[in-house]
């Protein structure tokens, strides 16, 4: 029954054939929904049992998170499940389907909703990811389950809040994979260079491979994957399947342009490099145009022309994970002539003069071999994801996972024993934490483990859940309340200056837990996001620090600068539109009392200063500002920065006739570090605040004026400073901003004492040691969708202009 004559039976294949077949029947979904609340074959639980009012919060909507939430569900308690990715809104009405065409969509216009975790981001469109919607709308119907998306746990819920502030009874972790492993090897993370999990969340959440999106992500051919588990082989097939939808989607905006503009103004800002790029990128879309035009085009062999893609792995192909996991994903991406490069070992990556990533050498039968790669994406495994433990005492670790305890609180070694345990950690009432999928040792690594362990595990939780009292909230009290406090909605957007505004939330939860320094991830949803010129304008994610938040109404002030892209998108935010505010995130900066401190700000880090230096002066430090422009026009909140400091030196780089308002400060016409210089020389008037005083020093704004505070203190200010501590907050480019998950924001640091090469997450920890940052590495890191985000600021330039003079 297994086995053939040649090829064992796809059970998988029949079981989704089946489910298809199914689902296509009139009214194929209602049956299937009928089968997931009443299963006859199910002895101990036919059907979901009565209401316990048990309040759960399931933390992850991920395989383990979603299998878990059904089963907490068919119990009868109350599951609340949060993700910290958006979760765009559901559209269809509660009715019954009789066709399931109505409810899924063509692959390449659906909606990503983020529901489904890693399933969403990780698996590729080979398969039908219509049956995650299938799945959350299968539990959106039941009134015990309620989803909210765009809440990290840690950040606007905590531990604390879920048990003592909201009433929850059990708090159950699936929060799946963390932190990439990072290769050790020369330039691993250079400009071209790019971890898995960062490849696959952005191209399959920010949907930059649509026609009508503005979102942006730059590959090049040839393209190197690093790894040989499934999602190498995954990064391998999305990305020759993304790079001719890349080029098409240039060349037609492009075009769009060109309609009504100069090809010399379209390029105007463009550097050498982004050129050559964009030549690179124009002429092979019209050759893939050329290519489809013909009856019998062959576009594979245009891409494997240019480099194609290929897979190298430091083993046999036998020994990869891939192959021993599900040597399916191999055949088909062979098909599609994606190579596979056995015993080959990455030894460094080779740039070019541009500072991109240009070859990989590896070794392989004990030589070394270069390989083009203009496009490098690492897949070497993660780690569990724990960092939790680094937020929360409660959370002890046991080796890299958490520890698992008795029922009488003591620990329970992690081995083949504690494989059904899942309590980590309990409160003096004896609420329990518990954790699933792969944060668990025992089920980590694949999604049927994830699902295993949820089905596992739902029965410890009604166990725990049974010596408690039973809670006394009603269900539609509950959701009203978290409804209030988790939604965020905009109250206002106010321009404070021609390419700054304020963009003013209410959000709770989001607010309450702010602390001067953290910032917030800003996203709008792409089913409510306006479209003007057939382009959708969706907000891509935009890491935002909060100025000042207002405890008594709930909201909190993000101010942004119109760089291009989905900063620009921000004022066609409607009051009262619904939005994701992901946060507070990063960590606090450190606060210090009765100390002299120079903070540094230039141009929106300015911004960030309200709340830090009135931080500062609460706990009894003195505080010397220095607030740099390049324009007059671009200064705004000036009485916020006054009560942030006891002396303000304003620099600008234009001439103007502002004057100073307190007796202390000073102006001066010119930029931020000639201002400091004059400020300690005694040239703007008798100096309060010597530098040599200065205890710490925090320097916030682009990473060129940062980089110049580092060298200036190192070299022209060194003669007036003392021994003060510094610290830059580094403006990584971000995406997950969920802390040490996609390592989008990864900043290269180099130990003064050993030269060591070492690495930061900056959404983790923004503030960091000025004189080990690379600001070089942070530069390049910033360039990496440069020319694609220019042309889209002049995309939006166009319809502005279009809309103004239409108006």
């Amino acid at each position: 029954c297994i086995y053939q004559k040649q090829e064992p039976v796809n059970i998988p294949k029949i079981e989704s054939e089946t489910l298809k077949q199914v689902l296509n029947l009139p009214y194929g979904f209602e049956l299937y929904s009928l089968l997931t609340r009443w299963n006859p074959l199910n002895i101990k639980r036919p059907y979901q049992k009565d209401d316990s009012n048990y309040k759960i919060l399931v933390v992850g909507q991920g395989p383990a998170g979603f299998n878990l939430a059904y089963h907490l569900t068919q119990e009868g308690h109350q599951v609340i499940a949060i993700d910290g990715l958006k979760i765009e809104p559901l559209t269809h009405k509660f009715k019954a389907i009789k066709d399931i065409k109505t409810i899924t969509s063509n692959l390449a216009e659906r909606v990503a909703s983020g529901f489904g975790g890693v399933a969403e981001y990780g698996i590729t469109v080979r398969w039908d990811k219509n049956n995650l919607d299938i799945i959350r709308l299968i539990l959106a119907r039941n009134t015990n389950y309620k989803l909210y998306g765009g809440v990290r746990f840690g950040s606007q819920i905590t531990k604390e809040i879920a048990f003592k502030q909201l009433n929850f009874d059990h708090i159950a972790l699936c929060m799946g994979a963390g932190s990439p492993n990072i290769i050790k090897l020369k330039n691993n993370l250079a400009r071209g260079v790019k971890q898995a999990s960062d490849f696959l969340m952005n191209l399959q959440l920010s949907t930059p491979y649509k026609q009508n999106s503005l979102a942006n992500l730059q590959i090049r051919l040839p393209i190197i994957v690093v790894g040989g588990g499934l999602t190498a082989i995954d990064s391998a097939t999305e990305s020759l399947a993304y790079y001719p939808l890349q080029v098409e989607k240039f060349l037609k905006f492009y075009e769009e342009l060109l309609e009504q503009n100069a090809a010399s103004y379209i390029s105007e800002n463009w550097s050498e490099e982004e050129s050559l790029i964009a030549h690179e990128f124009i002429t092979h879309a019209k050759l893939l145009r050329l290519e489809k035009a013909k009856k019998n085009g062959d576009v594979n062999a245009l891409l494997q022309k240019w480099g194609g893609v290929k897979v190298i792995y430091r083993k046999a192909l036998q020994q990869s994970p891939a192959y021993r996991l599900n040597h399916e994903e191999i055949e088909k991406a062979l098909e599609e002539n994606i190579e596979f490069r056995a015993n080959s070992t990455p030894v460094e990556i080779k740039l070019d003069k541009y500072g991109a990533a240009k070859e990989i050498l590896v070794k392989r039968n004990e030589q070394i071999e270069a390989l083009s790669a203009k496009t490098i994406i690492v897949a070497a495994g993660t780690k569990p994801n724990s960092i939790l433990a680094s937020e929360d005492d409660d959370f002890k670790l046991d080796g890299l996972y958490f520890r698992v305890i008795k029922e009488d609180g003591t620990k329970l070694i992690i081995n083949a024993n504690a494989k059904k345990q899942f309590i980590t950690c309990r409160n003096e009432e004896n609420k329990a934490v518990s954790f699933f999928g792969d944060m668990h040792p025992h089920y980590f690594g694949n999604v049927v483990k994830a699902m295993a362990s949820a089905k596992d595990g739902y029965p410890i939780i009604t166990k725990e859940l049974s010596k408690l009292p039973r809670n006394k909230i009603k269900k539609t009290d509950f959701i009203t309340t978290l409804d209030q406090e988790l939604k965020a909605h905009i109250v206002a957007i106010k321009r404070l200056a021609a390419n700054i505004i304020e963009i003013i939330v209410k959000a709770p939860l989001a607010c309450k837990n702010f602390k001067p320094g953290q910032f917030y991830r800003l996203q709008n949803f792409e089913t409510t996001a306006k479209s003007i010129n057939n382009k959708k304008l969706i907000i891509e994610n935009i890491a935002l620090t909060g100025a000042s938040t207002n405890q008594k109404e709930g909201t909190v002030s993000l101010i942004t600068l119109e760089m291009g892209g989905s900063s620009n998108l921000c004022k066609y935010l409607n009051i009262g539109e619904e939005v994701v505010l992901m946060g507070p995130t990063g960590t606090p900066t450190e606060i210090y009392k009765n100390k002299n401190i120079l903070l540094i700000g230039g141009g929106l880090g300015n911004a960030v200063l309200f709340s830090i230096g009135k931080a500062f002066k609460a706990a009894g430090s003195k505080v010397l500002y220095f607030a740099g422009y390049k324009k007059s026009s671009d200064r705004y909140k000036m009485s916020e920065i006054e009560e942030a400091s006891d002396i303000t030196i304003w620099a600008c780089d234009e001439q103007d006739n502002l004057k100073a308002r307190r007796a202390d400060d000073f102006i001066y016409h010119g930029n931020i570090i000639e201002a400091i210089e004059a400020y300690a020389s005694g040239k703007l008037g008798e100096v309060k605040m010597p530098l040599a005083n200065i205890e710490h020093i925090l320097a916030i704004g682009s990473d060129h004026m940062m980089h110049a505070v580092k060298k200036a203190k190192n070299q022209a200010l060194k003669q007036y400073l003392g021994t003060a501590s510094a610290v830059a907050s580094i403006n990584s480019p971000m995406q997950c901003m969920m802390k040490e998950i996609c390592a989008q924001c990864l900043q290269k640091h180099i130990d003064q004492k050993t030269g060591e090469e070492y690495y930061v997450y900056s959404c983790n920890n923004q503030d960091q040691n000025m004189d080990e940052v690379d600001f070089e590495h942070l530069n390049q890191r910033l360039k990496q969708n440069s020319l694609q985000e220019k042309l889209a600021h002049k995309l939006i330039a166009e319809f502005e202009y279009k809309q103004k003079n239409e108006a």
